[in-house]
């Protein structure tokens, strides 16, 4: 029985729960939410829809209706407009969500370890980062982890598929370091079946700058049309949900503590039935990895900062 919990029925909560039944990615889906009515809203929605196919199990419950879950996803929180992360100028951006959303997250994680003991926690919420080691912290054991810059990398890709007029399926790219204002572009490594993006570009620093302010500002973009990011987090959350169920060993970019940097932060991480399972440290410049080290400062100064 693949079992599902998603805690926080907003926008994210909702586009999760949308694109795990949408992909099948679970036999059950327990959504739980501050506000059960939400909740319930949402799960009767999506179960009306699901009864055309193979039908996937989506309920409303409480957090003891969490036990049995393999995975639960952890979306609560101040949402980056609501908290107000969404200026394009400000290079706190997301962690600026950092105090409120370790307040739930102190309360909600010991709640959901009762509940679940079992379950790998995805943390979602943002900053997922340093959200990820309050979370560890508060779950008393390592299968943790957040969806870091799995999201990030995916732009990359698509921004650079748009540019070469090729798939983004084509593009091998990573984004790593913060899901944030300081994450780290690997241009080093971006091949387009095998060749080096960099000997392809044309004005190479002007448009790595362009595509660099797309990706950081995706965000931003999405919620200044239709006032949350949440549809990509949403299919990310799956397949990194999928990937935990299926116990897949599939490589991603996603965040964990990394005793080498001080914080969690997104690497090329295997992902099995017990979450991060390996870190895989890419070749990268000098450059990169001293823009790596300050995207790590970056996130433990917001760290420090909440323990002030």
């Amino acid at each position: 029985m693949r079992k599902v919990g998603i805690v926080g029925a907003g926008a994210v909560g909702a586009a999760c729960a949308m694109a795990l039944g949408l992909r099948r990615s679970a036999d059950e889906i327990v959504l739980v939410n501050r506000t059960p009515a939400k909740s319930v809203g949402i799960a009767t929605d999506i179960t009306y829809g699901a009864a055309m196919g193979d039908v996937t199990a989506v309920r409303s419950g409480d957090v003891p209706d969490l036990t049995g879950c393999s995975v639960v996803l952890l979306t609560a929180g101040v949402n980056e407009k609501t908290g107000g992360a969404t200026d394009r100028s400000d290079k706190e951006g997301r962690l600026k969500l950092l105090t409120a959303n370790a307040k739930i997250y102190r309360e909600l994680v010991p709640a959901i370890v009762a509940a679940a003991p079992d379950a790998v926690i995805i943390v979602v919420t943002d900053p997922p980062d340093p959200l990820t080691d309050i979370a560890r912290a508060a779950a008393g054991h390592e299968r943790v982890f957040g969806t870091g810059t799995f999201l990030d990398s995916l732009r990359f890709r698509t921004h650079l598929a748009r540019h070469f007029g090729v798939a983004p399926t084509a593009v091998d790219a990573l984004v790593l370091g913060e899901h944030g204002t300081s994450s780290v572009f690997l241009w080093s490594s971006v091949r387009i079946a095998g060749s080096p993006v960099e000997t392809l570009l044309d004005r190479p620093a002007e448009m790595k700058e362009q595509i660099e302010r797309d990706v950081r500002q995706a965000n931003i973009t999405i919620i200044e049309g239709i006032g949350a990011s949440q549809y990509g987090i949403g299919i990310v959350s799956a397949r990194i949900a999928e990937a935990v169920l299926r116990d897949e060993k599939v490589v991603l970019p996603l965040s964990s503590p990394q005793k080498a940097f001080g914080v969690s932060l997104s690497l090329p991480s295997v992902i099995g039935a017990a979450g991060v399972e390996r870190v895989l440290m890419p070749q990268m410049s000098q450059q990169e990895e001293a823009v790596l080290r300050a995207s790590a400062r970056h996130i433990a100064d917001a760290s420090a900062r909440l323990k002030q």
